[in-house]
């Protein structure tokens, strides 16, 4: 795993390309079939120029011949991932014969070995400056083309591209030409693959996985298909154009950084997504949304897109939105909006409240790799709930007739923002400057409050120095009035100005946009705060109670709710809870943005109380409280047992239940075994060596990450060393093994033994820009960023370090939002 020293193509050198280049086809043969480090790579480049001169994006690791027109160009003229090129006036052709290397970092052409049984596994991961580490290319999403791809692989792999392919000899896959693609869509899959195939209305459909988790994927594949085939029926009734891209294949992938690429043809995910232990329906559910997710793009993105990453959000946001609404409209996952607010709400809003905020769109992309850091809640996220609101405005007719023309006037080419409003408004949408500016080209987060004396709502725009305070937005939201016995009615608030009144009774709670039909962060008032614990027991309605923690959420981030408000309330809420998503863990929840609400109450709530190891111990009591009501074998008893042992301070609890005394209906799977484990090791209740014997025992890919995580909690010094070594890269390990170490690395109750790594962190981070690049690299530093080191001193020095010139961009980014983060722990611990 190596960092890049290449350039980053800058949006000027974009627009100059372009008016230079048209490109007509890329036809691109590569050899996996050699040895397990590098591949074969030729491509030839077809294009139209002005005479002007131009540069073509490689990354090899070497050359071995480049011929424009037939004549020889000097390989070792190769500048940082950029080859000089002098074209004719009128029609060119490129050959550029080279060697690249494979990659395990989740970008490029990713090679992977199961450990389960030593299979190889290949896909093509092209994003974001990433496709020139597979073949040479003109690398920006606004010169399309289509693509011939010849694959040699070994003769027992079988090979799936975006468009339908063949072995048309042993080891040899040829595949059709594509429609116009930009080059970050350009993907391949390769090796053993166990697959599922089957058609719905003429389109053919594929499922692949490792062959070690054939049996996940054909217990969930009549699951999987059946969302597939409900969101391509829903957008097909949607949409005026069919899905135009031949076969549809969803290949699940080890060590993907995302959570699927939507590539044209053949959509890669990250492999999690085959369930091998039980799950909630939480998880089925957001696996189903990022499914549809994964087919909006098929139209957002695929057949139109963006002309630069400063638009990504008419990808991100747009498919986010479609995704969660297809799912909610056809599929059996009617209460994915709820699910939604409890999975990204926070997200998003910590993200644009947050010191790294950006507009939505026209976000100030000046290269690709800044770019690649908006990849954030706000174009998701926030994004969505914009578009959701302007639906909301226009109706389905015109939003949906505006949509369509879009795609039909910019069909297999490039748009902008404006071209998409130009469309809503020939379809009769009228004057919408008031969502571009105050919605999608501004960045900040209103916050909102009742002020119970005058009877007002009373809305605070960012703080003073945001662009957005010069911007009015309209709030058009409902309020949940909550009365003594729970029961609750709606009021519907428009919020054109700073203040509004509302009918609110002296005795009712209110709870703010409890359907989530606007963007803002709520600040509940004191009365309000001091009622919900009483008040959550007699709610029943799932959209009031995910709108009552969002609430609650945001007013803890805001430090208007302390830890012992928020415990109060959760020891209250928890033993009526009849929906599993509170209960819910989130694999990449090191990131403070991504915890989902048992997380945030039990990592970061109760840590940061007076006394941590009382909240923990009352939460655990509530957790073990629900597991027991709950229905034997129900999803609410799995989550909540997976809470009761995250919170638990009692080893020979853990033990007891480890070797299979446990509640009728749970069971003993993989992923509990491992959670128990993990949990004793954070405790200090368990030894090294009976985690590698459980890893012997069964070592495949997904033991091989929760064995990352169990040593890495362990409170010893050996242990932090060999997490910190996976930091630093000395040990090479897949994406998910890293992410599991930084989250066994800084347990809140270890800080004697990580102090020592706080400077080591401030010391060792900038050299990790030289062994990772892309999302890796400011991923790792918000892993084993020290978040447990509530010291003034610590946000110092982070802040200290972002402001270093010379540092990467991507850790510059993650460092303020880190420190950020980081302060408001210290403000909530100074007040408890």
């Amino acid at each position: 795993m190596t960092g890049s020293t290449h350039l980053s193509l800058q949006h000027r050198e974009a627009v100059d390309r372009f008016a230079t280049l048209d490109i007509r086809s890329y036809d691109v043969a590569l050899d996996l079939a050699g040895d397990e480090a590098t591949f074969g790579s030729r491509t030839t480049v077809r294009f139209e120029s002005t005479g002007a001169p131009t540069f073509v994006d490689v990354k090899p690791a070497r050359i071995n011949e480049v011929r424009l027109n037939g004549t020889p160009l000097d390989p070792d003229s190769l500048d940082r991932g950029r080859l000089a090129l002098a074209p004719e006036a009128g029609t060119n052709e490129l050959v550029v014969d080279a060697v690249m290397r494979f990659r395990n970092d989740g970008e490029g052409l990713h090679r992977s070995v199961d450990p389960a049984d030593g299979r190889h596994y290949v896909y093509g991961m092209s994003f974001m400056d990433a496709a020139p580490s597979i073949f040479a290319c003109f690398d920006q999403p606004d010169l399309k083309a289509p693509y011939t791809l010849h694959v040699r692989v070994p003769p027992d792999w079988t090979v799936i591209g975006n468009a339908p392919g063949e072995q048309v000899e042993r080891g040899l896959w040829e595949f059709e030409e594509t429609q116009p693609l930009s080059t970050y869509f350009v993907t391949l899959v390769a090796g053993p693959w166990h697959a599922v195939h089957t058609e719905h209305d003429g389109i053919r459909l594929g499922l692949t996985a490792r062959q070690s988790i054939a049996a996940a994927l054909d217990r969930d594949a009549e699951e999987i298909l059946t969302v597939t085939k409900q969101s391509f029926d829903e957008f097909h009734r949607l949409f005026d154009e069919r899905y135009p891209f031949g076969d549809y294949h969803q290949a699940f992938v080890p060590d993907f950084n995302a959570g699927a690429m939507e590539n044209p043809g053949c959509v890669t995910l990250r492999d999690p997504y085959l369930f091998t232990s039980r799950v909630t329906r939480g998880a089925h559910c957001l696996r189903a949304s990022t499914i549809a997710h994964e087919l909006a793009h098929q139209w957002f993105g695929n057949l139109t897109t963006p002309k630069w990453w400063d638009d990504l959000w008419l990808n991100e946001s747009f498919a986010e939105y479609m995704g969660n609404r297809v799912i909610a409209d056809v599929t059996e996952f009617d209460d994915a909006w709820v699910r939604n607010a409890y999975q990204r709400r926070q997200w998003g809003l910590l993200a644009d409240a947050g010191p790294a905020t950006h507009p939505v769109a026209g976000n100030g992309a000046t290269d690709a790799v800044a770019a690649l850091q908006d990849f954030d809640g706000i174009s998701y996220a926030k994004g969505s709930s914009v578009l959701k609101q302007l639906n909301t405005r226009l109706g389905d007719e015109v939003f949906f007739a505006g949509v369509n023309d879009h795609f039909a006037t910019h069909r297999f080419a490039n748009a902008t923002m404006h071209d998409l409003f130009a469309s809503w408004e020939r379809a009769g949408a009228g004057d919408l400057s008031d969502v571009t500016q105050g919605w999608l080209r501004t960045s900040g987060v209103d916050r909102i409050g009742f002020d119970r004396a005058s009877g007002v709502l009373r809305r605070t725009p960012p703080d003073s120095g945001a662009p957005s305070d010069a911007v009015d937005r309209r709030h058009a939201f409902s309020v949940a009035a909550i009365g003594p016995d729970g029961a609750w009615r709606r009021e519907r608030v428009s919020l054109a100005e700073d203040a509004v009144d509302v009918a609110i009774a002296p005795d009712e709670a209110v709870v703010l946009d409890v359907d989530e039909t606007s963007w803002l962060v709520a600040e509940l008032d004191p009365d309000t705060l001091a009622r919900l614990p009483a008040l959550m027991p007699r709610i029943t309605d799932d959209t009031v109670r995910a709108a009552v923690w969002n609430n609650v959420r945001s007013s803890f981030e805001t430090g208007l709710a302390g830890p012992d408000d928020v415990l109060a309330l959760a020891v209250r809420a928890i033993p009526d809870e009849t929906n599993d998503e509170p209960f819910s863990f989130n694999s990449r929840a090191n990131d403070p943005s991504k915890m989902l609400l048992a997380e945030w109450l039990i990592t970061k709530v109760a840590a940061l109380s007076a006394d941590p190891v009382a909240a923990t111990v009352a939460l655990h009591d509530a957790y073990v409280g629900r597991a027991s009501g709950a229905e034997a074998g129900s999803t609410v008893q799995h989550a909540a047992f997976q809470a009761a042992v995250e919170t638990s301070t009692t080893p020979d609890d853990l033990t007891r239940w480890l070797g299979g005394d446990l509640p009728a209906g749970v069971t003993l799977d993989v992923s509990l075994r491992w959670r128990l484990l993990a949990r004793l090791a954070a405790l200090g209740a368990v030894e090294r060596a009976e985690l590698d014997q459980q890893l012997a025992r069964d070592p495949s890919a997904d033991s091989q990450i929760e064995h990352s995580r169990a040593v890495a909690s362990l409170p010893s010094p050996e242990a932090k060393a060999w997490a910190w070594d996976r930091f630093l890269g000395v040990a090479d390990v897949s994406n998910y093994e890293l992410q599991a170490a930084g989250q066994g690395m800084w347990r809140p109750g270890q800080e004697s033994l990580t102090e020592a790594y706080v400077d080591r962190f401030f010391d060792d981070l900038p050299g990790t820009a030289s062994r990772r690049s892309g999302w890796l690299l400011a991923d790792a530093a918000c892993w084993f960023f020290p978040l447990t080191s509530l010291d003034d001193e610590t946000v110092d020095r982070a802040e200290a370090l972002a402001r270093v010139e010379n540092l990467d961009a991507s850790l510059c980014r993650q460092l303020r939002i880190m420190a950020d983060e980081l302060r408001r722990r210290i403000a909530v611990r100074s007040k408890a």
